[in-house]
């Protein structure tokens, strides 16, 4: 289990036994992973974790286990989510660990929670794992975030048990994992009923709770484990998930770590303190790759875009707590581009697989990550690149992309490939694939990409169908990337944060785009207010018996 202080390297891989938080048992086609979080292992010190309350190490195991449950037990169609304490299901986020963590901290935080959320219902949506909030007790704040990630939340009747999101009256601050979002946008509340319901610090119990859309259904104690089984077999009964299949183990990650970088087998993370860049490369497929589903089965953990997939999303987490000074992403690739196709096809022949649905799955939630990262990103298109399919992704996803143009009798320019890969399986988090979203949808730009589909183009055909930004010749190639890298890494973090987050995701809005647009952009905006966080803030002042002092402007 990952443990640091000030200084020391934040990981988020979990080793199987080490999960001090959660208990994970197996009923057949039910997983029942129930929250007892130990209050004496924070990740950080200076806190205890009282009432089932989490900081990032709680969540760092929850998406641990939920990884396992996908790809470990394919035979799980329903994961009961419920708390092993008596009349206490989650207190939600340790209040005195965010009162003293860093603005850094607590937006990370936040943001690691969101994507843990999202992922249930990205699980849900594409691959039928279905989730079941079965709450045993008291839900508060992020208790209640977590259940409203859920397909379906039950909540016991007993008189006293309620779900809160009291946030804002209690600690000056919004619920910090979507709850906001969710309460109106997926559990259709009525905003008034909302309103009621957001600044109610004492939350609402039973029938009114069931009534106002809160919960799906209730049950008095006697009976409520009988219809937690119910509901848990009738999200089974709606789930695609293969009963008869048998899971991969996922091994731990080989990652090497020094002062310049992170290393690992297909990812290679090099820092540039100076520049206050990371030249993030991924290397395509070598040698001979599998064909077959049972050759895939074989290979396990170890298949190419599954092990590269498990490499990036850890980079990419490492990154954001580690190197929050590391501000701009040079994206680049290396390896044979017909390599990537080959393994795009394999994926696309057997995607009705069980493993290779799970594998896309979590290249799409990985690529998703990449795209909220609050770093800017420019894809270094050369010669040796392997842009292609899959790792065209990757390019799609940058604020730019520089593609090397040489004079064609040195034939040796970087070459560029869409394939099915990039026409929405892959959808960001605005539910549209990147190339749709590059060209927001326009027919003609749309069907050149189309026609292009399989071909290795080069920089005078790629720019001319939009799919890359500049093409440099060789004489200004050095020149122009050099100054466009300076000229980002001087801006305001701030501002470019705020800037790519509206860029990136264009035209209608999603439930994943307000939560990271709505709730991070304010959310960040309130860590820093002195209503919330300063001497006299609500959050500071929480537990202490002392009143909240407010500044009264409304801005």
């Amino acid at each position: 289990m990952p443990t640091v202080n000030e200084k020391e390297l934040v990981t988020f891989d979990v080793a199987p036994g080490e999960h001090r938080h959660w208990r994970l048992t197996i009923d057949g086609r039910v997983a029942t992973l129930a929250m007892d979080v130990n209050e004496d292992c924070g990740l950080k010190p200076g806190y205890k974790l009282k009432l089932n309350s989490y900081d990032l190490g709680v969540d760092i195991e929850l998406h641990d286990i939920l990884q396992r449950i996908r790809f470990e037990h394919p035979e799980v169609a329903c994961v009961v989510l419920t708390s092993a304490r008596e009349r206490m299901f989650c207190a939600g986020a340790n209040i005195y660990m965010l009162g003293t963590s860093s603005h850094a901290w607590k937006v990370n935080f936040c943001k690691f929670t969101n994507e843990t959320r999202n992922g249930m219902e990205d699980s849900s949506r594409h691959d039928g794992l279905k989730f079941l909030a079965a709450l045993n007790g008291t839900t508060a704040g992020g208790g209640y975030e977590l259940a409203l990630a859920c397909d379906e939340i039950l909540l016991v009747d007993d008189r006293s048990s309620a779900v809160s999101l009291p946030e804002v009256p209690l600690l000056g601050v919004l619920p910090g994992t979507g709850g906001l979002t969710r309460v109106v946008d997926k559990r259709k509340v009525r905003r008034d009923l909302a309103d009621m319901f957001c600044t109610n610090p004492d939350g609402v119990k039973g029938e009114r709770a069931k009534e106002w859309g809160l919960v799906d259904d209730i049950a008095v104690p006697e009976k409520f484990q009988e219809v937690v089984r119910t509901h848990a077999q009738a999200l089974v009964n709606d789930s695609t998930r293969p009963a008869a299949a048998k899971g991969i183990t996922l091994t731990p990650l080989r990652r090497k770590v020094d002062d310049n970088g992170y290393y690992y087998k297909h990812v290679d993370v090099a820092f540039d303190r100076t520049a206050r860049t990371v030249t993030l490369t991924v290397r395509a497929p070598e040698g001979l790759q599998p064909l077959e589903p049972d050759a895939i089965h074989a290979a396990g953990d170890q298949w190419w875009p599954l092990a590269m997939a498990r490499e990036l999303d850890d980079a990419i987490l490492m990154l954001r707590v580690n190197e929050p000074e590391l501000g701009l992403l040079l994206l680049k690739t290396t390896g044979s581009a017909d390599a990537v196709l080959a393994s795009d096809a394999v994926m696309l022949e057997h995607r009705n697989d069980w493993l290779v649905r799970e594998t896309i799955g979590m290249l799409r939630r990985t690529l998703a990550r990449l795209d909220v990262s609050s770093r800017s990103m420019y894809a270094i298109l050369e010669p040796g690149s392997c842009f292609a399919g899959v790792l065209f992704e990757l390019a799609l996803a940058a604020d730019r992309s520089y593609m090397l143009a040489l004079p064609e009798e040195e034939g040796d320019s970087p070459k560029i490939a869409v394939d099915e890969m990039n026409f929405g399986l892959l959808p960001a988090v605005n539910a549209r694939g990147r190339l749709e979203t590059r060209f927001s949808g326009n027919a003609r730009s749309m069907a050149g990409a189309v026609e292009a589909k399989g071909k290795l183009l080069g920089p005078k055909e790629s720019l001319e169908l939009g799919l890359i930004t500049v093409a440099p010749d060789d004489l200004d190639w050095e020149d122009e990337v050099r100054m466009a890298i300076e000229e980002r890494a001087a801006l305001s973090p701030d501002a470019l944060t705020g800037m790519e987050a509206n860029l990136r995701f264009p035209g209608a809005e999603t439930t994943e785009t307000k939560v990271f647009a709505r709730l991070s952009a304010w959310q960040n905006w309130v860590f820093i207010r002195p209503n919330s966080t300063g001497e006299h803030g609500a959050l500071k002042l929480f537990g202490t018996g002392s009143k909240a002092r407010f500044n009264w402007e409304r801005v």
